[in-house]
């Protein structure tokens, strides 16, 4: 039914996806707990600290979030306010949620542009014209590659990038081109995957981009627990 639809992957490659997804979000949120971990034992036992350590947890914070939106699209987990949808008939219903995809599509697309044109420079490449939609190339804004992260050390196997963007001149930190990287490709990956929401709603296999009914199907959980004990 379309009111109860649940994301199963239905391929291998689809499953691998999924996984990737998954792990990828966990393995965040763990760098994120260990490295704070660490840090904190590090200030009250050594009296010493990790100083780049807060820099990358914001960083992979970021990443999981943008990361994440994506993901909840996909298995349908971002929260929404039912009330007025529940008490109309299934065609207009459907018919709302295929308005409110649209518009989430459009603000994607408004995101994806926002984000192109904010990471590009820091890549040595230009940003597109125009203030809400691309109108061109703004091949004279460039030249912002030599911004570097305020505490994260420059890894050696990034190296490449000094000749690659930065004109043969080699960065002391982290190029900010690296961790805003995620800004493109999480605005892609949400584009992607409300893009797939909305041929759900239109093939029938789902009526709404959200999650509905989830305090009832919590209690409802909660209850079968309490009867099996």
């Amino acid at each position: 039914m379309a009111a109860g639809w649940k994301y199963e992957p239905k391929s291998g490659f689809a499953r691998f996806v999924n996984e990737f997804e998954e792990n990828a979000i966990a393995l965040m949120l763990g760098l994120m707990t260990l490295l704070t971990f660490a840090n904190v034992i590090r200030r009250y036992v050594f009296n010493t600290t990790l100083i780049w350590s807060l820099e990358v947890v914001l960083v992979l914070f970021s990443w999981m979030v943008l990361f994440g939106i994506s993901y909840a699209f996909k298995v349908t987990a971002h929260l929404g306010v039912d009330a007025v949808t529940n008490i109309v008939s299934v065609p207009v219903r459907r018919a709302l949620g295929i308005i409110s995809a649209l518009v989430c599509l459009a603000y994607a697309l408004l995101i994806l542009k926002g984000s192109w044109d904010y990471w590009a420079p820091f890549a040595d490449l230009p940003p597109t014209t125009g203030r809400w939609f691309p109108t061109g190339i703004d091949w004279a804004n460039r030249g912002t590659s030599f911004f570097e992260t305020d505490q994260i050390p420059m890894p050696g196997f990034l190296r490449f990038l000094e000749d690659w963007i930065n004109y043969g001149e080699a960065y002391s930190k982290l190029p900010r081109v690296v961790p805003y990287i995620m800004l493109p490709i999480g605005a892609l990956l949400i584009l992607f995957r409300i893009m797939q929401a909305t041929l759900r709603i239109l093939r029938g296999e789902q009526d709404s981009l959200i999650v509905s009914h989830e305090a009832e199907d919590a209690v409802a959980e909660v209850a079968a627990l309490n009867r099996d004990r």
